[in-house]
């Protein structure tokens, strides 16, 4: 989920409330707030928790709510997880803490720490481009031996590693391993994964839930077709030229439907005008504009 802003502080909670809507009509399983897409680490704790408060009021138990409580500090991580659980959230996802890089025996010292005093069961999340850091599947198989510790979201976007993660897993078997990078839903599922967390769910949820059930049925017929569509949607992450595209795009995109502010984080910026009409054309190809 994105966080959509109107200033440097303030919420559109019109628009977050318009984008939760949309995307638990559109079929999907559980939301995820605070995440990358959702900018977590620029935004204050005073937003974070308002965030946390207005998602699990208005979803008000339809989906399960999923809220990021990645942080440098494990004191902070714990407090926002406590924030959380009071709120209605059902589990935290967090990545490794991304300022001092970690070796693997002090990842595993960390979880050791955080995870007990964590209120609610905990997704870890491995995201080395932003964190300098990933799991390696000797750790994830000793995390497996810890309680309170559900599965593992993957956004590396190597489908070998990601396999490796899934053959760990089977040693738990109610861990879940999601994937991040939508145009490998369907590769991960075929190989064992347990779905995705997708940011594109929020520009056209039917497709991704589409994509997902055809997938699980074997209706590679359908697969096809949507992947396409899914191919043609993916454009809009390439408008740009850095990491940050990824989150512009999507907002771009949901601001250009008229959904929510398109407003991003500081000290990042929207796309400009000749971005945006490059993501309009690719919505107006696709129908979604």
């Amino acid at each position: 989920m994105i966080t959509p802003l109107l200033g440097r502080d303030q919420l559109d909670v019109a628009g977050f409330e318009r984008v939760l809507e949309r995307v638990i009509a559109g079929g999907v399983h559980g939301v995820f707030i605070l995440g990358t897409t959702g900018e977590a680490p620029s935004l204050s704790y005073r937003l974070r928790r308002e965030v946390i408060d207005r998602a699990c009021q208005f979803v008000g138990g339809r989906v399960p709510v999923i809220v990021g409580i990645t942080d440098t500090s494990v004191v902070e991580a714990i407090n926002l997880a406590r924030h959380a659980e009071a709120a209605g959230a059902q589990a935290v996802v967090t990545a490794a803490p991304y300022y001092f890089p970690e070796g693997q025996p002090e990842l595993i010292e960390w979880a050791e720490k955080l995870v007990p005093d964590l209120p609610l069961p905990v997704f870890f999340y491995n995201m080395p481009q932003m964190t300098k850091v990933t799991f390696e599947p000797e750790t994830i198989r000793q995390l497996t031996q810890m309680t309170g510790i559900a599965g593992l979201k993957d956004s590396s976007g190597d489908l070998k590693y990601y396999q490796k993660l899934v053959e760990v897993a089977k040693a738990r078997p109610d861990w879940r391993v999601f994937v991040g990078p939508e145009l490998l839903l369907v590769e991960t599922l075929r190989l064992g994964g347990h779905g995705g967390v997708n940011g594109g769910a929020q520009i056209d949820p039917a497709l991704l839930v589409g994509l997902y059930d055809a997938t699980l049925r074997g209706d590679n017929a359908t697969v096809e077709r949507l992947q396409a569509r899914l191919v043609k949607l993916g454009e809009i992450y390439k408008v740009g030229r850095h990491a940050s595209t990824v989150i512009k795009g999507v907002k771009c995109a949901l601001n250009l439907i008229g959904i929510c502010s398109g407003a991003l984080a500081e000290p990042l910026h929207a796309f400009n005008e000749p971005e945006r009409r490059i993501v309009a054309e690719r919505l107006t190809t696709l129908g979604l504009l």
